[in-house]
């Protein structure tokens, strides 16, 4: 069972489509995930409140979602699989946030290109299937069509023993200006989160 951890929808239950093709983000990774985001020193409450996030392969939305209850202004999601998308809507539903959602049923590595009147996101959530490369693509896609706003906060999801889609960056090999800057890592399970700005 899938649910909001915290926020204005606390213990919402989300609709989860069945099969192994949609993996959402657990209870608890998404639990570490945002006490990570409020506490850390390059994060806190300013984060999250009034942002705009997007949450690239969202499945259920269960992470975009959760930044909905946390206080964000906007999510935009970019999913394709038609079990996930049907349940990504009944979420949104659900919530009664249709006004405060945008769903892009388009692959996230082609996305279109941001419209004028809309925002880029500060906060950026990146978990692909595993052990595809997809991160890296992903963000370079969306940045080059303006999804991204600049110095946002990316948080990609990979596998364990993955490795990161960005050289983590060190006092002897500064990361170059063009790329992501790492600023934290965890690891929970089979999963590893990494946090990035850009």
């Amino acid at each position: 069972m899938v649910r909001i951890i915290a926020g204005t929808r606390k213990g919402r239950v989300l609709a989860t489509p069945e099969g192994p093709a949609t993996r959402p983000t657990a209870d608890r990774v998404r639990q570490a995930l945002f006490d990570m985001l409020a506490h850390a020193p390059w994060g806190g409450a300013g984060l999250l409140a009034g942002a705009h996030v997007l949450d690239a392969f969202a499945g259920t939305g269960a992470l975009g979602l959760e930044a909905l209850s946390r206080g964000a202004e906007h999510a935009t999601f970019f999913e394709t699989a038609r079990p996930a998308l049907a349940a990504l809507r009944a979420n949104i539903r659900a919530c009664g946030w249709e006004d405060r959602c945008t769903v892009i049923a388009r692959d996230v590595t082609t996305p279109p290109r941001i419209k004028a009147e809309q925002a880029p996101a500060s906060l950026v959530f990146v978990d692909p299937p595993y052990n595809q490369t997809l991160p890296a693509c992903a963000i370079t896609a969306l940045k080059a069509a303006g999804w991204i706003a600049p110095d946002a906060t990316i948080v990609i999801e990979t596998g364990r023993d993955e490795p990161l889609p960005f050289a983590q960056p060190t006092p002897d090999t500064p990361a170059p200006p063009e790329d992501p800057r790492w600023l934290a890592e965890r690891q929970h399970g089979a999963a590893r989160l990494s946090i990035w700005r850009l």
